[in-house]
């Protein structure tokens, strides 16, 4: 695959911004099951180093996959015969709370472009209102030749 095949290049940038409510935070506990305390016990909070219920980390990073979206969505009709799929984010880190009513914002650049391995790296950081960043990973984009998914699903 050469560079140019990726409808992006290194040093794109997109952001994306969502404010997550006690909705956002319910909800996402109720699909994945994660009902702590830290979530959804206002009262166990209030008396924690925190002084309030916080969100999922891991709602900060599938933050991070919706931006994902934002950047590569568009070309999507141009990847003929490949498909692009997430291979997971390194170095996932969670540096401080997101409280319910905090707008996080993703800035999400194209680090590398890897061509020979048909893969794109972005470097993405969540930051909220306040200018802190609260989170941060390396996105790894890998374009998947359709064949190889049809010989996949035939198993």
């Amino acid at each position: 695959m050469q560079d140019a095949d990726f409808h992006v290049a290194k040093g794109d940038k997109i952001t994306f911004a969502k404010t997550l409510t006690e909705s956002d935070v319910y909800l996402f506990a109720g699909v994945t099951g994660d009902l702590a305390p830290v979530h959804c016990n206002e009262e166990y909070m209030r008396n924690s180093a925190f002084g309030s219920r916080i969100a999922h980390g891991v709602l900060s990073l599938g933050l991070m996959s919706t931006a994902s979206t934002v950047m590569y969505g568009p070309h999507i009709d141009k990847y003929v015969g490949l498909t692009a799929v997430s291979q997971g984010y390194d170095r996932v880190r969670f540096m401080a709370p997101v409280f319910f009513g905090d707008t996080v914002t993703i800035t999400y650049t194209v680090s590398a472009i890897e061509g020979d391995r048909r893969r794109a790296l972005a470097d993405v950081v969540a930051t909220n209102q306040r200018g802190e960043t609260v989170a941060s990973a390396v996105h790894i984009m890998r374009w998947v030749p359709n064949e190889s998914l049809k010989q996949a699903a035939a198993r």
